[in-house]
């Protein structure tokens, strides 16, 4: 099995740790982001959609995280304990409700202030205007208020008192903003300890070593410009406030 990654990006790191963490055996396909790798002619052979990750077993390929998670479970079922995507009806539903709905809530609204902080400043040369930063940020605080109130409530983990699929891609999404300096655990207990609780399972090592990238996004400056990125992306990025 061939997983193709970067990990700066959070679906990656998801695949990633289960695969690192269950001991799936697999094959590190790095397609640099911020190079452009993703529109090379060889990883365009493997997705269509130019998307990271994509997962290569033989001739058959997936281009989406969560599809390639639940592959990986199904495939591996003496290799990955069964508390990562549930038998049971109804905990296996709640895992797969959070997977559904954090596309457009948790992913999008995290991601958008990584862009704002960690990316747009880089391209552009000038912050985010205030208003449009201030808007994201709320909307980032809403959408975690309601990961609280709705999936976490007030069991150990988002599908009751074991780890789960759910709390693996979640811990990797709240992650991203993190890694801009804006720590989103402050004043939050509940969900600090839950974060601590998803990273000893996962192993504190193998965690910090997967967050190591997105932990130190200082470097992308230089990357961008050395990889001849920034005029690349600096149209994409004006169309976002024009």
């Amino acid at each position: 099995m061939e997983l193709y990654l970067d990990l700066h990006s959070q679906p990656c790191r998801s695949v990633y740790l289960l695969a690192k963490r269950t001991g799936i055996p697999f094959t590190f396909k790095s397609v640099d982001l911020s190079a452009g790798q993703q529109f090379g002619e060889d990883f365009g052979k493997v997705s269509v959609v130019r998307k990271v990750p994509a997962m290569k077993d033989g001739d058959f390929i997936l281009t989406e995280s969560v599809a390639i998670l639940q592959y990986m479970v199904e495939k591996f079922p003496q290799l990955v304990p069964g508390h990562w995507y549930p038998s049971d009806l109804q905990r296996r539903a709640l895992v797969n409700e959070f997977l559904s709905w954090q596309h457009t809530a948790l992913r999008a609204h995290g991601s958008k202030v990584f862009w704002f902080r960690a990316v747009v400043p880089v391209v552009t040369g000038t912050a985010v205007p205030k208003e449009k930063m201030d808007s994201a940020l709320e909307d980032l605080k809403q959408t975690m208020d309601l990961f609280q109130s709705k999936f976490l409530k007030d069991s150990s983990f988002i599908a009751g008192e074991e780890v789960s699929l759910a709390d693996l891609v979640a811990i990797v999404e709240i992650m991203q903003p993190v890694g801009t300096g804006l720590d989103v655990f402050e004043g939050q207990p509940a969900l600090s300890a839950w974060r601590e609780r998803v990273k000893k399972v996962i192993g504190e090592e193998l965690f910090d070593e997967s967050h190591q990238s997105i932990m130190n996004v200082d470097c992308l400056a230089k990357t961008f410009q050395d990889n001849g990125m920034l005029e690349f992306l600096k149209p994409r990025i004006n169309k976002m406030f024009t």
